[in-house]
This record gives structure tokens, sequence and C-alpha cells, in this order.
């Protein structure tokens, strides 16, 4: 499909994530003012935050908690994600086994454990965000993978998931490209969800349980302050901060609810951007961070998270016919099994979400809210789609957006204290945290508690990935790496010789 075509399927679409450009947004919780005292400060709402203020209120519901997000909750990475709720806690089961081997058998337990969890409560709290447990299913594109989906079954069949090996009719019949060769279907151990519902939902269960929520309160500083810590905030009214943002020139064509969240995290909040917020600060006993991709408050963490941008486009409804020419009736996620590799889903309304491939990273750590969208990565990714599916050559795109992902060089979260274990951090979770999140937040909680548990003991909570170099050096190897990527999959996934070092440190990664 050429690049003019994949241009003109685009040239309507709106440059907002589609899971939040939609009425039923909640409206946006005031932000803090003044002084406040809490037993455990939460900061982020995003899937973390929320899940360790309502796990803290659920396990004690005495326990005061206050919970503050620089923009509103869920604006970030939880509402403009795929929406793959994965068992895995370490990035797939493949990348599990190369980093925790002695307890990669408990850590799928207890991924399917939290998995059934998440179930539970989104049925209990009535939360409306479309949960499906469909199963994903793996597609190989190229010749060389279906050796690597093999491999994949036979290791996934040794822990005991339920997978299936599809040949190329097979995987045609559940959903039809000609570009696809053969497939896995895992059948239970990945629900789909429409993200920012279930941060939405989130919000609610935490509200109705007494956690006290304010939004467009950014903090801008942490420090001890006797036996409590202190946390210094600025909170800003969402009609300053839009004014902010149309005089800083995000106005137009990023919507109204981009101008808002690019707002607060550019920190505009006057006509000439100055921080003319209203401050406040709060002293908690305990704090949760739980900011993953952002510019970290903790010096310590700069070394170890690196946030990449991801993109997303989203087609308008398929007609009943268009339906028709691919199937996919059974609503799994998919993904091919490239290097690069593409994921897609089918939403309620019957869209199809179409992300991935280009992982773009930015000198020095940046992000900002133009990073969010890029023409070429877009038409690149709808040249993919039609590719993938000529039979929709006639389908549009309705919204393309993008996102940072907070990634690590063990590609799976990792946790860690600070200001003598009353502070508490998750971070790097390499787009797989939308199911990860919830059990990050009951080691989170563990280690405020100082107690000896069953998941304080794990490895994976107890040791740190090896930390990025600095600038330059550190984009240099990243962008290497992705061009050494590239180069695998266009080789038949030989790997060079740059790639097979990495693997020899244990740095390599292999989606």
């Amino acid at each position: 499909m050429t690049s003019a075509h994949a241009v003109r399927a685009l040239a309507d679409a709106t440059p907002v994530p589609y899971w939040l450009d939609r009425r039923e947004r909640p409206d946006p919780l005031p932000p803090l003012v003044g002084a406040q005292t809490a037993d455990l400060l939460v900061i982020g709402g995003g899937y973390g935050g929320l899940w360790a203020a309502l796990l803290a209120k659920q396990a004690d519901p005495h326990r005061d908690v206050l919970l503050v997000d620089a923009g509103t909750c869920g604006w970030a990475a939880s509402g403009r994600n795929g929406g793959f709720c994965a068992a895995s806690l370490t990035h797939g089961l493949a990348n599990g086994v190369d980093r925790f081997p002695d307890e990669i058998g408990e850590l799928e337990r207890l991924g399917r454990e939290n998995l059934d969890a998440i179930a539970d409560t989104v049925a209990e709290f009535d939360i409306d965000c479309d949960f499906e447990r469909t199963g994903e299913l793996a597609v190989a594109v190229e010749p060389y993978q279906l050796d690597g989906l093999a491999a994949d079954a036979q290791l996934a069949r040794r822990y005991g998931h339920r997978v299936q090996l599809l040949d190329r009719d097979e995987v045609r019949a559940e959903v039809d490209s000609p570009t696809y060769l053969g497939g896995m279907i895992d059948a239970d151990r990945v629900a789909m969800v429409d993200p920012a519902k279930l941060a939405w939902g989130l919000r609610r269960a935490c509200v109705e349980a007494g956690v006290r929520v304010h939004e467009h309160t950014r903090v801008t500083g942490l420090r001890a302050d006797g036996v409590a810590l202190r946390a210094d905030t600025l909170g800003t009214d969402p009609a300053d901060l839009a004014g902010a943002a149309a005089h800083a020139g995000l106005a137009g064509a990023a919507g109204a609810a981009g101008l808002v969240r690019g707002a607060a995290f550019a920190g505009l909040a006057g006509p000439a951007g100055a921080a003319s917020g209203r401050p406040g600060v709060v002293r908690a006993r305990r704090i949760v961070l739980a900011t993953n991709a952002f510019p970290p408050l903790l010096r310590r963490l700069r070394a170890y998270v690196v946030p990449v941008y991801d993109h997303v486009l989203m087609t308008q409804p398929l007609t009943p016919a268009q339906r028709d020419a691919i199937g996919w009736r059974n609503r799994q996620g998919l993904a091919d099994t490239g290097n690069q590799f593409h994921y897609y889903r089918i939403t309620r309304d019957g869209r199809i979400l179409f992300g991935g491939y280009d992982a773009v990273y930015h000198y020095g750590n940046r992000v900002a809210p133009e990073l969010e969208q890029r023409p070429a990565t877009f038409t690149t990714l709808a040249q993919h789609f039609f590719t993938t599916f000529p039979q929709l050559a006639d389908l549009r795109f309705s919204h393309r957006w993008g996102g940072v992902i907070d990634t690590c060089t063990r590609f799976c979260p990792f946790y860690g204290t600070a200001f003598g274990g009353r502070l508490a951090y998750a971070a790097g979770y390499t787009g797989l945290g939308v199911g990860a999140t919830r059990f990050s937040a009951r080691v989170l909680l563990d280690l405020l508690a100082g107690g000896n548990t069953l998941l304080t003991r794990l490895d994976l909570v107890r040791r740190k990935p090896l930390p990025f170099p600095p600038e330059p050096v550190r984009a240099v190897g990243i962008n290497l790496t992705r061009r050494s990527m590239a180069r695998a999959d266009a080789r038949g996934g030989r790997r060079d010789l740059w790639l097979r070092t990495l693997d020899r440190l244990g740095l390599g990664f292999d989606s």
C-alpha cells in the first residue's frame, strides 16, 4: 500500500487518544490546596497509584489515603494503551525464564492469581470496562517466526499454559490476513479491556472507599520532615491550564482533553507559562510513588528508567461487510512476532486499534506533549495496517496518538524504597503494565509495611535492573539497538553482533 493512500486514510484522524475522547469521561476532581496530612500519599493516578490506594483502603478502611495526579486519573499510559491485560508479570514467559529462572513458576502462579483478582474487582465494583477474557493470538508473518512460535508453545506448555499452534489455514480462519503463516493461541492468560474506563472505574472505587483524590495537582518536590515525608504541590484549575496551553501553542488540534493534560505536565499555569498555580503541601507517614515514565521525583531513578514513545491508530467502525472480510469473531488480542512488532484488537463498537512497531526515544529522556504526534510513524503504521488487511483498503482512521512507555534494562517492573523505607516505588513496565500494576501495588504496600512477605522475598522485587549509561552513550546505544532489531527482522531473524552482545550481557529482548 502506498504512502499516499496511508496519508489519505489518516486525513481526518483526531490527534488525541480514542479512549479519552468520549462523553463518558468523568469531570475532573478539584486540585489540592493548602496543607494536608495523610497516613498514605499516593503520587500518580494511573493504574499503579489507583490500585495502591484502593488496596490500602480495603486492607484498612480507617487508613487515611490521599492520591494526587498532575493531570486526571488515567490521562497518561493508563488511558492510552492497547488494553491488553496480561497475566505475565515479567513481560512474557521467555523473558521471565531468562531473568528469574529459579522463581518463574511462582511468578507465573502469582500472575494468574493477579489476573483473576482484577476480574473479581471489575465485577465487585461494577466497572464497565469491557473486560473480556478472550486470550491472545500471536501470528507469524515471516517463515523464521514459525520456529519461534513452536519454541514458545513448548515453553508455555511446560508451565501449564493452554496454548494451541495453528497452521496457515487455521490462523486465517480465526483472523484473515494474507500475511499470516501460522499462529499460537494463548487461551486464557490475557484479557481485553477498555483502558480508560478501567482507570475511571478504579478512580470511582477509590472515592467510594474513602480515598481523597485530587487531580491537576503536580508534586514539585519531596523531602523528609521529622517523622513524616513532605510533598510540595502545585494545584491548578483546569480552565487555567487550558488557557496556558493555548498560549503555549498547544491549542487546536490537540483537543481540549489534551490541552489540559499537556499543560499540567509542562507546568504551565498562567498566560506566560509561569508556575502560578496554587501551592499546597502534604505531610504523610508513607508514600507510594507511581509516576512511571515521567521525570522522577527521586534522582536515583533517572539511571534506571527510559521513556520510549509508542504510537497508535484507531479505525472508524467496520461495516458488517468489512467485518465479514476479516472474520475475527472471537475478539482475541493479536500481535505479530517480529522484533519490531504490532499489536491490535477489536473494540466494543467494532473499531480496530493498531499500534506498536516504531518505539522512539528522544535524547536526554525527553518527554513533552508535542512528541505524542509523529506523522512519519503514523504513515508507517497505516501502511502496515493495509498490508495486513488489504481487504479493508477503504477503511479510514478516526484517531491517532502517542504516549510514553517506561522501560528498563530487564523489560519488566522493578521496585525499591527511599527515605528509610517510608517511600516505595515501582517502574519499568515496558508496555505490559495493565495487569502487572495491581501486583506491583501489593508489593509496594508490603514494602512500606516493612514485613518479610512472600512478595518482598522475590528476586523480582529484591533485584534491580542494570542502569542505563549517561548521555550521549544512552541515546547511541538505544538507537543502535533499534536499528539492529529492524535489521534482524529484515534478515530472517538473524541477530547481529550488537544484539548478540546484549544477549550475552543479559540485556537482550526478543518480543
